[in-house]
């Protein structure tokens, strides 16, 4: 639309009449304009704020910005095209509105105004404008910038920890205990399983040592045996703990995992899977562990996140306190959390193994802890929009996907090379979290400005 800026008018209309001319004769009146060349295709009334864009067509702002908020595409509601940039009030077009029909774009201002829906979507689209047209050199100053250097830092960290890791043995030793068979192990080998009992072990290693226990007399040993000398294990509890890893050994042919790195040494995949799995959808993947992993898994995980009082003594092995059946108190107070607050769950089993996991486990407190306030985010930004009758909706479609990546994930991984799988497992579990800092400080400084 071309308009005669001539004498400070607004310009010629399609049926010949002339308006901001000096006769006075010559008074605009809106009785004598067609409106359908002030109206917004959107919504079909008054053009409020009009925008232009890069085809050529004018909409009211805050239908643009509706528009942009549901569709989440960066294109013209009329003919589709893309736009380039973000989109600038046309200020000619709206001068020329505000003049013609001033009591109308009034009116319908104050309408925009009391209208919080509205508002939000306006100030989101305003948002995403203002960090578009961000430079590069802003976008790597502030937060942005912090941030950046931490994760660099502990990156530097991180690879120095593996390296140490990986360079002490540890990993070596305790991959050669959990895939050794137990008939092959040696006196010392016997006396390194015991020691990971626990601390009051340390009573009976001295005659298993002097005894030279290798792995096929370990298989013999009953409870008569570990009762009489040389082993003389007088304490009830502490003959049912050993008797009761001893039959765990047996089940299995080799020594079960007893931390972090032993349990991903022996179930490489699984470990993969659930560290991802646990961050993307906590209660599934509960859920299937309940359904598929009861014993190994789940009840270890409920009593350490849901401890109680229990019978059994302080000093027996963490596996035999962990197989008892859960108390209706466990349970109610496992389902709560397990439906409020499930990364909490993680992050209390991460803080029981603090001793033995330092760094790591802090890592996953932390991870856990962003995690919950994400999703805190974006259930609030779910009942402000009005949309929270579409949650039903959207954990049907998450079901679905879940169920569909661990079906892919099963028929990908024999042929994922371990190197690959190392690198994926490692950038979870230490820098997954750097990532969601990021996350959190964007959903807590611009909420509106995060997709629903």
């Amino acid at each position: 639309m071309e308009w005669d800026s001539e004498d400070d008018g607004v310009g010629v209309l399609q049926d010949g009449h002339s308006f901001g001319s000096d006769s006075p004769d010559s008074k605009p009146t809106t009785s004598s304009i067609s409106e359908n060349e002030f109206s917004c295709h959107c919504c079909y009334d008054i053009l409020v704020n009009p925008t232009t864009l890069t085809c050529g067509h004018n909409f009211c702002r805050h239908c643009l910005a509706l528009w942009w908020e549901s569709s989440h595409k960066n294109e013209c509601p009329e003919c589709r095209e893309k736009w380039e940039g973000f989109p600038k009030i046309n200020i000619l077009l709206r001068d020329a509105t505000d003049k013609l029909f001033s009591e109308v774009v009034q009116r319908r201002r104050a309408e925009i105004q009391a209208n919080p829906k509205i508002s939000r979507s306006l100030l989101a689209f305003q948002r995403y404008g203002d960090n578009l047209g961000r430079s590069k050199t802003n976008q790597h100053k502030g937060a942005g910038f912090f941030f950046s250097g931490v994760l660099t830092a502990l990156t530097c960290v991180a690879v120095m920890v593996l390296v140490y890791h990986w360079g002490s043995g540890v990993m070596e030793q305790h991959e050669l205990l959990i895939s050794k068979p137990v008939s092959h192990w040696t006196p010392e080998e016997v006396v390194s399983w015991l020691e990971h009992l626990g601390p009051w072990t340390e009573l009976y290693r001295e005659p298993f040592h002097k005894e030279n226990v290798n792995g096929r007399l370990l298989l013999m040993l009953g409870d008569e045996e570990l009762l009489n000398s040389p082993y003389s294990i007088e304490n009830q509890a502490h003959r049912r703990a050993v008797l009761a890893e001893l039959d765990r050994v047996k089940t299995l042919g080799v020594k079960p995992p007893q931390n972090l790195w032993e349990y991903k040494a022996a179930n490489a995949g699984k470990a993969l899977f659930l560290l991802y799995a646990l961050k993307r959808s906590p209660r599934l993947t509960i859920f299937y562990l309940y359904l598929f992993d009861y014993s190994e898994t789940f009840l270890p995980f409920l009593h350490t996140c849901c401890p109680v009082v229990s019978h059994v003594a302080k000093s027996e092995s963490r596996f035999l306190n962990s197989q008892l059946e859960p108390s209706w108190r466990q349970w109610a107070e496992f389902l709560v959390k397990y439906c409020v607050l499930p990364y909490q769950l993680i992050a209390e089993f991460a803080w029981d193994w603090l001793a033995v996991h330092y760094w790591t486990s802090r890592f996953i407190i932390v991870n856990a802890m962003l995690l919950s306030v994400l999703e805190g985010c974006a259930l609030w930004r779910l009942w402000t929009t009005a949309r929270i009758r579409t949650l039903p909706q959207k954990m049907w479609n998450h079901f679905w996907k879940m169920l569909s990546q661990g079906f892919a994930f099963a028929l990908l991984w024999p042929f994922v090379p371990q190197f690959v799988c190392n690198c994926l497992f490692y950038w979870a579990l230490y820098f997954s979290p750097i990532i969601n800092i990021d996350l959190v400080v964007q959903q807590l400084m611009h909420p509106e400005t995060q997709a629903p």
